[in-house]
């Protein structure tokens, strides 16, 4: 990964009066990504290092630590606080992006891909497809990530973005909600209809300091239709949005692509840059999101597939697809509803993560209407 050009500081003057081994952490009992990559030897060389702006590989491991995860369902368990993170933690955070991301090595490249005339098909059948949804995250660069950000800071990318997305016009014209100005209400209102992102409950946001003097400079925009959505200071500086109702992926997409560029023309024109590199793609707060930071997912019904759920996961697992209730992580279908989303984001293109939902939720269509027919789907199965 090319350098940030930033020196390392050490913490000789706050350096501990303890060896690393009694700082060490027990993690026997954890399920998460970090827990299985961090050894003693890691934590002592980085346990007295810091970023430029202060951040430390405690506060990177704490949402791991505090969280133990499930044996079958490995959360990553670790967070950058700043864009130099990923370089001066590289001992920790490559073998973890190695392990999430499917072998994705340290001196690889990654791939952006944006526009949307590359993507072939994605108008899906409405009748099993309720909805559809392309979400991404973006970073400004110089200032420190949720995990780590001061008061200030969080207000600076609050401002920085409100004024870009103030400059939006045709169907990207909107308005910014703060948070701190909605009423019980009207949150709640927002959350159960799948535009605003959820009170701080997750031990992600609570135990890795991103919860820090909610809803201080959290909000959300949208545009008129409500198609096109941004939330400021949750889990990073901007979550970009495209859904709406139906199965036109194309659509959804392409208004994804467009917004994408708008924004960060936007920025450009404050002389804010977005964090990217060769390496890591678009840099965000969890490396689970690094590269696309893209999940493109539909609300499918599959009320047949759904009967034999070990079938369902092992026919997604081959095309790159994974499955949540439509109540978001950790839920479980109703009726035979999911979530239905790719499960790449490092190392292929934002196009090639979208083909995939395309594609995969054709074929999953195709056999539940096999299946609603009493026939088989042998012929159908992916290699």
């Amino acid at each position: 990964m090319p350098s940030t050009g930033k020196s390392v500081k050490t913490l000789n003057e706050t350096q501990s009066r303890f060896d690393p081994s009694e700082d060490f952490p027990d993690l026997s009992k954890h399920s998460n990504w970090m827990a299985k990559c961090l050894t003693p030897a890691i934590y002592a060389k980085l346990r007295d290092i810091r970023t430029p702006s202060g951040f430390t590989i405690d506060k990177a491991i704490q949402t791991g630590v505090d969280n133990p995860g499930h044996p079958y369902i490995y959360t990553v368990g670790c967070v950058a606080g700043d864009e130099e993170a990923f370089d001066v933690f590289a001992d920790l955070f490559d073998p973890v992006i190695e392990k999430r991301h499917n072998g994705y090595m340290k001196d690889a490249k990654h791939k952006t891909n944006l526009n949307q005339d590359d993507l072939k098909g994605g108008d899906l059948d409405p009748a099993y497809v309720l909805s559809s949804r392309v979400r991404t995250g973006r970073s400004i660069r110089g200032l420190c990530l949720p995990p780590h950000c001061s008061r200030a800071e969080r207000r600076a990318v609050e401002k920085i973005v409100t004024v870009a997305l103030a400059g939006m016009d045709g169907e990207f014209k909107g308005k910014y909600y703060p948070l701190d100005g909605m009423t019980p209400e009207e949150q709640d209102f927002l959350i159960d209809n799948h535009f605003l992102f959820d009170k701080p409950v997750s031990p992600l946001l609570t135990c890795s300091g991103m919860a820090r003097d909610w809803p201080d400079a959290r909000g959300i925009w949208h545009n008129e239709d409500k198609t096109f959505l941004v939330w400021v200071n949750e889990e990073d500086h901007m979550r970009l949005i495209s859904m709406e109702t139906g199965g036109n992926m194309k659509r959804v997409f392409a208004r994804f692509c467009n917004g994408a560029k708008k924004v960060e023309a936007a920025l450009k024109k404050q002389g804010k840059e977005i964090m990217w590199n060769e390496h890591l793609g678009y840099v965000l707060t969890c490396p689970s999101n690094l590269g696309t930071g893209l999940r493109a997912g539909v609300h499918v019904k599959l009320p047949k597939l759904s009967e034999d759920e070990k079938r369902l996961d092992g026919i997604l697992k081959k095309l790159k697809l994974q499955k949540r209730g439509t109540g978001g992580v950790d839920t479980a279908s109703v009726g035979g509803t999911y979530d239905i989303s790719n499960s790449d984001r490092l190392g292929s293109s934002e196009v090639e993560q979208v083909q995939c939902v395309v594609d995969g939720v054709k074929l999953l269509v195709s056999m539940e209407k096999k299946l609603e027919a009493g026939q088989s789907i042998e012929a159908l199965m992916p290699k």
